[in-house]
Order: structure tokens, then C-alpha cells, then sequence
């Protein structure tokens, strides 16, 4: 597994005046040494996805490196973020305590890293719930998360494969397997997780019919 940020990239067009090594610097100081693996890896894979689908590979590259940033903040110091960030959290939301660092993480990167590009704070804000009508860089980043290397959960390999072939497919699996897992541990869903299950259902669908007409 890499322990340092893949050279060449482009930091500076998302986050002024960085560049990987004052990104690596950041992140190793920020996360635990597994966790910064983790991103290492989910940026290496968002990569990868955005070059199977046609996303942009920079821009996938950045948010996968940064999706985590503020995963090992404390609890209490993720909300204080969340809410001078201007963001209200809805009660299954605030319910779900492992939801908060993704909301946290964008608006980190967009008030201390001063990241100006929309799709990429939606990408991480949305990598743990996931919503209807991501974009193409949501869902790669979504997927990444779910697909990294060292991740070795039951289906793991088969939602890699189904991750490089076709993207809303492997979406709604993850949906579905997610929904699942929240299920069984009786906790709460929150909407944009139903709504992004429902979007994907009704996408596939209207897919399936398109490909049965022609």
C-alpha cells in the first residue's frame, strides 16, 4: 500500500498555495497512520474510477485524498465545524455520530483550504450517505471509499468489479448494502441515504426500459 500522496498531482487548482507535500504534511498530522493510509488508497482508487468512467481524474484524485480529513476530530469539534459552517443537521443525522466528519470535512476544506469547487465538497460532504442525482464525482468518490484496497468486507470484490463496469449499478449494491447493515443494527437511515436508494432504483430502471425499446 502507498505511504506518501502520488507525485504529479494537482493540488493547487483545488486548495490555493498547496501541493502534495504540504497536503501530506496536513493529513499526517490530522490522522492516525491507518486512516492516512486509507485516504492514500481512496485517492489512488477515485483516480482509477474517473479514468474507467470519464470523470475528472485531478479533481477525483483530491476529494478521495482529502474525504476523510476530519474523521479523527473529536465528535464535539466536528459539530462546532458543522455549525459555524452554517450547516443544520436533521435529527437522523445527528443521530448518526459517524456521519459527521464528511459534513465537517467540506466545510474544512472550503473555509480552511479555501477549496472553491462545489462538486468536490458535495463529493466528500456525500461519501458516507450518499443522495439523489450525485455527480459522476460523487459517486467515483462514494465508491472509492467503499472499494479501497485494504477494504476486505463480505462482497468487497465483487462491488470492485462492479464498480469498474457500471457505476449506477454498483451504487444502488452499496445502497442496498448499506441499508442493510443499518438495518440489522437497528439504527437510523437517514433521508439522503432513502432518496439516493430510490434514485438509483428509478434510474435503473428507466435504464432497463430504454435498453428493452431499442
Amino acid at each position: 500500500m502507498p505511504d506518501k500522496i502520488a507525485p504529479g498531482g494537482a493540488a493547487g487548482r483545488f486548495a490555493p498555495g498547496q501541493d502534495e507535500h504540504s497536503l501530506e504534511s496536513l493529513l499526517r498530522g490530522r490522522l492516525s497512520k491507518g486512516r492516512y493510509r486509507h485516504s492514500l488508497n481512496v485517492a489512488g482508487r477515485a483516480a482509477e474510477l474517473a479514468r474507467l468512467h470519464g470523470a475528472d481524474v485531478e479533481k477525483a484524485r483530491f476529494a478521495g485524498l482529502m474525504h476523510d480529513v476530519c474523521k479523527d476530530m473529536p465528535k464535539k469539534e466536528q459539530l462546532s465545524l458543522i455549525a459555524k459552517g452554517g450547516i443544520v443537521l436533521s435529527s437522523e443525522v445527528l443521530a448518526s455520530p459517524q456521519l459527521y466528519h464528511a459534513i465537517a470535512g467540506s466545510v474544512y476544506l472550503r473555509d480552511a483550504l479555501k477549496v472553491q469547487d462545489q462538486e468536490i465538497l458535495d463529493a466528500v460532504r456525500y461519501h458516507t450517505t450518499g443522495r439523489a442525482g450525485m455527480s459522476l464525482l460523487e459517486e467515483v468518490v462514494y465508491l472509492a471509499d467503499l472499494t479501497s484496497a485494504e477494504r476486505d468486507y463480505p462482497d468487497a470484490q465483487y462491488t470492485r468489479e462492479l464498480a469498474d463496469r457500471d457505476v449506477a449499478k454498483a451504487m444502488l449494491y452499496s445502497f442496498q448494502f448499506i441499508i442493510r447493515e443499518l438495518a440489522e443494527g437497528q439504527k437510523p437511515l437517514c433521508r439522503e441515504t432513502i432518496d439516493g436508494y430510490n434514485y438509483y432504483v428509478r434510474r435503473l430502471r428507466a435504464q432497463s426500459a430504454g435498453e428493452a425499446r431499442s
